[in-house]
């Protein structure tokens, strides 16, 4: 007897913990409803890559590309900024930034890119460039110095000035051009190239760089999904690569 009255207390208290659970469920399923709605309504036609709950209790994580903001479980109040956890002394916001980014990175198609690879690589950087950059030119004068560090560089295009503008259409020409890295090369070096067009990856490059925030060239995107903005000496980067691959490795 007693053990039946044990198996019926055990099944009930199964019974109303699996119901608690499924009713947190439904109230955040809704929630998450909730806030991609008004997202989407702030920004049309957009839809969040992530909505997961935050540290903070009522508050979502909300990623959209390699963005982070923070957003009330009734979609009314947004925060932007960075979440600090002041305990382990971790930027939250930057780890969850990072790590979209990287799977950002890895979705390109890196025929679409436009690659400087050394004989062995030792580590791979994707760079979104302006022909008419002045620190851009200069890290492409270097080209050498990266890869003989065993750095290889991708290349994606951010002419800064906007679609159908002189710097945009010089992207365009380099893309389509039969060898496509010598005209990178001549374009960077001022030489005046004539105007090519063909179905060119230039624009899907601009929109990848509004969501990793580029604001200016060159930006440097490493492995783990850190972003490095301007220009960089191929001696400080390699250091700065190799630190990168030993705390990946702890």
């Amino acid at each position: 007897m007693l053990k039946k009255f044990l198996l019926l207390n055990l099944f009930s208290v199964f019974f109303i913990s699996a119901c608690t659970a499924e009713r947190v469920e439904n109230k955040q399923v809704g929630e998450v409803k909730e806030i991609k709605r008004v997202f989407s309504e702030v920004i049309p036609g957009a839809t969040p890559d992530m909505v997961t709950p935050s540290t903070i209790s009522g508050v979502y994580e909300v990623v959209y590309g390699a963005q982070v903001i923070y957003m009330s479980k009734d979609g009314r109040y947004a925060i932007q900024g960075d979440l600090i956890d002041l305990k382990s002394r971790v930027n939250l916001t930057e780890s969850a930034r990072s790590a979209q980014r990287t799977k950002l990175v890895k979705k390109i198609d890196e025929s679409s890119t436009i690659v400087f690879e050394p004989q062995k690589v030792k580590h791979t950087i994707t760079v979104f460039t302006d022909i008419d950059c002045g620190y851009c030119r200069k890290l492409h004068r270097e080209m050498d110095q990266y890869t003989d560090l065993g750095i290889k560089v991708r290349y994606l295009a951010f002419p800064r000035s906007g679609i159908n503008t002189d710097s945009y259409y010089k992207a365009v020409t380099v893309w389509c051009s039969d060898d496509k890295k010598k005209a990178m090369t001549d374009a960077k070096a001022g030489v005046k190239q004539d105007r090519k067009d063909c179905e060119n990856p230039v624009k899907d490059h601009m929109k990848l760089a509004e969501q990793f925030s580029v604001s200016g060239t060159p930006t440097i995107v490493m492995e783990n999904g850190e972003v490095v903005p301007g220009y960089v000496p191929a001696a400080r980067l390699s250091r700065m690569l190799d630190n990168v691959k030993t705390a990946s490795l702890k």
